[in-house]
């Protein structure tokens, strides 16, 4: 502790320098968090997703919608426990730009207990109102807040799917607030009933089924019995696991794994490299000063670890502000992921990253300190 003052006057000797320094480390593991953050996230909410949660759509071969009629068959394969679905509308509010999906539910008591937990928080009052009311409507507050809707309003959606009668103009009452995890949605939670009954085409017909299995380690298993037996249907499925769903979406970005390593890597053998160069200068340039530590006893070790905890002291200083950086942008990208955050063990890793690249980086400039010799050293000053 008493070589704390001296290694601070130390690492402020140059202060544009050794700013520099914190600003090339704070933005190199800004970058490793945000990467690596951010893939282990996905990871973390992929691995998350109920295993028990099976995806039915139409198969790739089949360009028609599901009929509603398969609820039924549905519930009789073996290995499936509960059943629902669900159908979407496409429209805008007022303007092109303001657009919406209005998402029709089956009148039923799942969605409340099953999914609305893990997606969308609804209060018991408003799902009861809103399926007792025909042309009821649940908002997110985000849609609240942008358009400007209240309990109570007759919100007019406009479709280029038609009614019976021709118009474009569909209808809803706010009756309550839905809370998805996605902050940013504009969705609209409506009653499926109501969007069938009224339009002229593809009645009776759903886009999704969602499928609970008894047994999440016949998730798989199930999948492929649901495929078989509507193989021969005039709408095939096309059934998977929810969660190999969004694996298989996160995949298609590309090989993240190699392009972030291979970013992350670049980044930080970049940085020690520099933290070397420049922590090389400044040894040079305080020869004087640190032969004159040796002259008033010093040993070497004790010049080398003074070195050493100036340049730890700097990189842990750069990381904690670049991984603070890094953690505050989840919060931002959590609107669009639902459920993503900082995983903590990046965090670890980041700052046991920090210490291993200072003392690489330090160990040649250190070692160079602690081998000066007192009199050659005054002697070119």
């Amino acid at each position: 502790m008493k070589y704390i003052p001296l290694i601070w006057l130390g690492m402020w000797r140059k202060p544009v320098r050794t700013a520099l320094i914190l600003l090339q480390v704070a933005v190199a593991f800004a970058l490793f968090g945000v990467l690596q953050g951010m893939k282990t996230g996905v990871d973390q909410v992929v691995a998350n997703l109920p295993a028990d949660l099976l995806y039915v759509v139409p198969s790739l071969d089949s360009a028609s919608p599901l009929p509603v009629a398969y609820a039924e068959r549905l519930r009789s394969i073996p290995g499936v426990k509960a059943v629902t679905f669900v159908n979407a509308l496409n429209g805008i509010y007022q303007r092109p730009s303001q657009q919406v999906l209005v998402i029709g539910l089956e009148k039923n008591t799942m969605w409340q207990t099953l999914f609305f937990p893990d997606f969308v928080t609804i209060l018991p009052k408003d799902f009861q109102t809103l399926q007792h009311t025909r042309t009821g409507a649940l908002i997110t507050p985000y849609a609240a807040k942008k358009y400007g809707w209240r309990v109570g309003d007759r919100v007019p959606i406009t479709s280029t799917a038609l009614q019976n009668g021709g118009s474009a103009a569909w209808v809803l009452d706010i009756v309550g607030i839905a809370r998805p995890r996605v902050k940013i949605s504009t969705n609209i939670f409506a009653n499926y009933d109501y969007l069938d009954a009224v339009r002229p085409v593809n009645k009776g017909t759903v886009v999704q089924f969602f499928v609970v299995v008894a047994d999440p380690r016949q998730a798989t298993a199930v999948s492929a019995r649901i495929d078989r037996t509507f193989a021969n249907s005039p709408s095939a499925t096309r059934t998977q696991p929810i969660s190999v769903l969004v694996e298989q979406a996160v995949r298609q970005i590309g090989n993240l794994n190699f392009v972030i390593r291979s970013v992350v890597s670049a980044v930080l053998v970049a940085l020690m490299f520099s933290i070397a160069t420049l922590m090389m200068q400044t040894v040079r340039e305080r020869t004087p000063e640190l032969a004159v530590l040796k002259t008033l006893g010093f040993s070497d070790f004790a010049v080398f670890q003074l070195v050493v905890v100036e340049a730890l002291i700097v990189c842990l200083a750069g990381a904690l502000i670049g991984l603070g950086l890094a953690t505050g942008v989840f919060p931002i990208a959590a609107r669009l992921l639902p459920g993503l955050s900082m995983p903590g063990v990046v965090l670890v890793f980041g700052l046991i990253g920090a210490v291993l690249i200072s003392l690489i980086s330090v160990s040649l400039p250190a070692s160079r300190a602690a081998r000066l010799q007192v009199v050659v050293a005054l002697a070119r000053r």
